[in-house]
């Protein structure tokens, strides 16, 4: 087995709907199924990020609205005839060799076939399909046609398609999915194009489509809906013939464009040969994994830990962070849930934090995009702050359909899901969750999480000296009412208010760090008291899922036993699953996953509910017995919440989750979709769970206890704006080689690192060490060698002076010493991305001290100079010479009038060509003798040494910095 490689071997047709979802290929701007460009039964499928429609359907003499991501023109189509037969379609064709392959690395899907037709004619036909990672606007399909006994003519059909519509999911088949109209095709200078606009969004999109073959095509055949070319190959016997394809899809929501249809035929114009184009996206590809990496052992664990990788990656690229589009839960592979957002990003987001925080922090701002929305809805509802809804698309109002259909009973349903009114905790979750891997609280984000707080506390009501939160449903969805009740919802679902007790305490943390958003002091009050009042239920030594819960019936889980979908096969036979003990998925139980270690039982306490040893042991095995695991979600949580107290039973559960796409668990439900939630759920298990990664205000933790399957489990992860690198195996951890379980904040990390793989190698090979030998006299993991060997990064310097030692040279050999030249000598990256950096997260970059410039205008005209400097209460503090130079030019010779200056400090990573800068403006103000006691203790220690003893204190006046980073 390969572990980059998914390969399906011969043509099933009941297998193409899983295949084409598997085989998706995207970017995350849009995203292509991997259905087949001829023949059936193939379900096309490409979606763009963010863009929806909506339509109207009666439904059981009812008018339903439905909000859809719009299935757009298929761009795929092209088939193949040799003399005097049909069109190519492999369902009727006799096919010697049949045979598709996802490469994972490079992002590049082929088939490869063998079709001997009525005649006997055997031709070889190889494709290559790419949706470009390094161009987010272009697709390509290339096929190579060798006639292997035979010589001829060989007509090939392409095909830009608009007879496309939402019809990829069967229950939504009574549902209208007609969502594009005012189809137009033309050509122009050999490039066809296509146009349609959705219905009511009117969002116009275009594909532009070029041909690249050495053969004449014909005149276009013009149709309202659909433009086709044909063309004529001269094939002769065993000499390969190529035929490409290269696409451009844009639309009205694109930036700096006029018009869709003429930006399109610019892209696939100046669009490079497919070669170039492929060279250019695994180039792309390849910089993604370098920050995506994870390693366990074993190529079938690491073919689908890489499989959830690349799909988590296709929908949430470097190209979503500056589109505004939220995590879709079945990704852009499908139609399932209408690619609708609902909370999948709290299993999503803590995985992207620590490898690809511009993405995360794109995801954050859909979601405060929508704040205005949401502060309406809660207004409707007579509370305050902002309420998130269940699904959202477009615009942030509730997408939550008012009916479902159940498929086991054919009948259309009331649906309340829209009572999940927990959605806002995962959004205000994922806010702190971003803050802790980064460091950062801007403005918006924590004008996020402000508001949502505001929102719980006033949807607490005090009730006999509690405060109870009433008519909601948690995220088990199938108690959504009362057995026999006239409304709707449940009341004091444990996770709902545990999450919301957890949510005034972090609102109070954020108000600190945006003290000018923060809440008045009695609303604050109120917070704080809301989180100490709420109201948690128990029965029978557990935790209540809601208050009643424990009086409901005990279902006869024999006569059920492998149904998942309980609520459906229940109303089918005339029952209701509200009466029963039974649940979906984790809903108590998403506690144990979201507040891990002692944190439930510190919220409880807190709450007033004393908390015996075995409370938590107890209502995990409670639930555990009661729960049909109808969603892919729920043996993610499980595999967490077991981790620690049942090995094997996590294991087992970690396993049907990282399997539960590509073996299709939920049966039928992957071909309509991948799900987003479960394949970032299963990677965050393994960093945050198996390692024990748990991220602090102060720094991070390490605490691993790692299944023996996984053997070693090996990562780099960016925290805080630094990369380090995390290996352990069963319970030791190792931080940048080096046995340890902590990384506080602040450690110092060696820069300039330059060509340090290269030095390591050459040194080794040079001393005749392998690899192993070398990180043993290190005393470091030979896993954390081999990535320094393959990766620019800068390890720390106790690492760098184990590894000199061990090499039988010196650090400043390692890191280059001696090569005298500016940082930032190297051209820039492809794609490099400015960044505008928010007041806090400059501090936060300079908090640390070190070298500094400062500039002025001195006496021989403007002065840039080095400075040694620390922080100290919120000032800017270095030491210059009484008398000297920088003395002179600074005073104005004013008594309380100081000269304002500029402070510059930046970070050049010259391996991966980024970097950071801030610049502080502010008055330079003379410490006098009297106040440079007190400053004594910031050490400002200059290495210029000498008599040096003025400090100069800068308190900043504006603050701005810059980052610049790329994919």
């Amino acid at each position: 087995m390969n572990a980059w490689t998914l390969v399906y071997e011969g043509f099933d047709p009941a297998g193409e709907g899983l295949r084409e979802a598997l085989c998706t290929l995207g970017n995350g701007r849009f995203a292509t199924r991997g259905a087949t460009p001829d023949g059936e039964p193939r379900t096309p499928g490409t979606y763009l990020a963010g863009c929806y429609d909506r339509l109207d359907t009666v439904v059981a003499g009812r008018t339903v609205t439905n909000e859809d991501i719009v299935n757009l023109p298929d761009w795929l189509p092209l088939t193949f005839a040799t003399p005097g037969s049909g069109w190519f379609r492999p369902e009727r064709a006799d096919l010697p060799l049949y045979r598709h392959e996802l490469d994972l690395r490079r992002g590049v899907l082929v088939r490869d076939l063998r079709w001997r037709d009525g005649d006997g004619r055997v031709t070889r036909v190889r494709q290559r399909r790419l949706v470009s990672m390094a161009d987010p606007y272009l697709a390509a399909l290339e096929t190579t046609f060798t006639a292997e006994n035979w010589s001829g003519p060989l007509r090939v059909r392409a095909t830009l398609e608009g007879r496309v519509a939402n019809d990829g999911v069967a229950r939504y088949r009574d549902l209208r999915g007609d969502h594009l109209t005012g189809h137009a095709t033309g050509s122009e200078d050999d490039l066809a194009w296509l146009t349609a606009r959705t219905c009511s969004s009117h969002v116009v999109v275009a594909l532009a489509a070029r041909v690249d073959a050495d053969a004449p095509a014909a005149r276009p055949s013009l149709g309202t809906d659909h433009i086709a070319s044909d063309h004529v190959l001269d094939l002769a016997e065993g000499a390969p013939a190529r035929f490409t394809k290269i696409v451009a899809l844009t639309s009205s929501r694109d930036p700096a464009t006029h018009d869709p249809r003429s930006s399109a035929l610019r892209h696939v114009r100046r669009a490079p040969p497919f070669e170039e184009l492929l060279a250019c996206h695994e180039a792309a590809w390849e910089r993604l994994w370098r920050q995506a990496r994870l390693d366990v052992d074993g190529p079938d664990l690491s073919q689908v830990v890489h499989l959830h990788i690349f799909h988590l990656l296709q929908t949430l690229s470097p190209h979503t962070a500056d589109l505004d589009a939220g995590v879709p839960a079945r990704g852009l592979h499908g139609e399932a849930y209408r690619g609708h957002v609902f909370w999948d990003e709290l299993f999503v987001q803590p995985w992207l934090d620590l490898r690809f925080p511009e993405i995360s922090r794109g995801l954050l701002r859909y979601r405060w995009r929508r704040l205005p929305e949401a502060r309406d809805a809660a207004r409707e509802l007579g509370h305050e702050g902002a309420m998130f809804p269940w699904q959202s698309g477009s615009d942030g109002r509730e997408e939550t359909q008012t009916l479902h259909l159940n498929p086991a009973s054919g009948r259309w349903l009331p649906d309340h899901s829209r009572l999940q009114r927990h959605v806002g905790l995962a959004i205000a979750y994922n806010v702190w969750q971003h803050y802790l891997a980064t460091g950062s609280m801007p403005s918006w984000c924590g004008e996020l999480l402000l508001d949502i707080a505001r929102f719980f506390a006033s949807l607490a009501e005090e009730v006999a000296g509690r405060y109870e939160i009433r008519g909601v449903m948690g995220p088990d969805e199938y108690h959504d009412a009362y057995p026999g009740a006239a409304l709707p919802g449940v009341d004091n679902n444990a996770y709902t208010n545990v999450m919301t007790a957890w949510l005034m305490a972090r609102a109070a943390d954020t108000a600190a760090l945006v003290p000018h958003l923060a809440p008045g002091a009695e609303e604050l009050a109120r917070w704080d008291d809301v989180g100490r009042r709420l109201r948690v239920d128990f029965h029978d030594g557990v935790i209540s899922q809601f208050t009643g819960y424990g009086d409901l019936l005990e279902l006869d889980w024999e006569r059920y036993r492998g149904v998942r979908r309980l609520d459906r096969a229940l109303e089918a036979d005339g029952d209701d699953v509200n009466k029963y003990k039974a649940s979906k998925q984790a809903d108590t139980l998403m506690l144990c996953y979201l507040l891990p270690g002692d944190g439930l039982a510190t919220i409880l306490e807190r709450l007033g509910y004393p908390v015996d040893p075995g409370l938590v042991s107890r209502t995990i095995s409670y639930y555990l017995a009661r729960t049909s695991h109808g969603s892919t979600l729920s043996a993610v949580v499980h595999a967490w919440v077991l981790a620690r107290s049942n090995r094997p039973r996590s294991w087992e559960f970690f396993i049907e989750a990282l399997y539960s796409d590509m073996k299709d668990v939920q049966g039928g439900t992957t071909a309509e979709g991948i799900h987003l939630g479960a394949m970032g759920g299963t990677l965050d298990l393994l960093q945050r769970c198996y390692l024990g990664l748990e991220l602090r205000r102060d720094g991070l933790r390490l605490d691993p206890l790692l299944p023996g399957a996984l053997g070693v489990v090996s990562m780099p992860i960016h925290y805080r704006g630094r990369r380090i690198f995390i290996d352990a195996e069963r319970d030791e951890a190792r931080v940048n080689g080096t046995p340890c379980r902590t990384y506080m904040r602040g450690e110092k990390i060696m820069t300039r690192t330059g060509d340090l793989g290269r030095r390591v190698i050459h040194h080794r090979e040079r001393l005749g060490l392998t690899r192993e030998q070398v990180a043993a006299r290190a005393e470091m993991s030979p896993g954390y060698l081999k990535y320094l060997e393959e990766n620019a990064d800068t390890p720390d310097t106790g690492a760098l002076y184990r590894l000199a030692d061990a090499l039988g040279t010196t650090v400043d050999d390692l890191l280059g010493g001696g090569q005298d030249r500016p940082p930032g000598h190297g051209p820039a990256m492809a794609h490099p991305t400015l960044e505008t950096l928010e007041d806090t997260e400059c501090r936060r970059l300079i908090e640390p001290g070190g070298i500094g410039r400062v500039a002025f205008n001195g006496s021989h005209g403007p002065t840039v100079m080095p400075v040694n400097y620390k922080m100290h209460e919120g000032a800017i503090v270095f030491r210059t010479a009484v008398g000297g130079a920088m003395d002179k030019d600074l005073r104005t010779g004013l008594e309380g009038v100081d000269i304002m200056i500029a402070f510059e400090i930046d970070m050049i990573d010259e391996a991966n060509r980024e970097g950071w800068s801030v610049l502080v403006q502010g008055a330079a103000h003379h410490v006098s003798p009297e106040e440079a006691g007190d400053l004594a203790e910031a050490g400002v220690t200059p290495w210029a040494g000498g008599e040096r003893h003025l400090y100069i204190r800068i308190v900043p006046h504006q603050i701005t910095g810059r980052r610049i980073h790329g994919m």
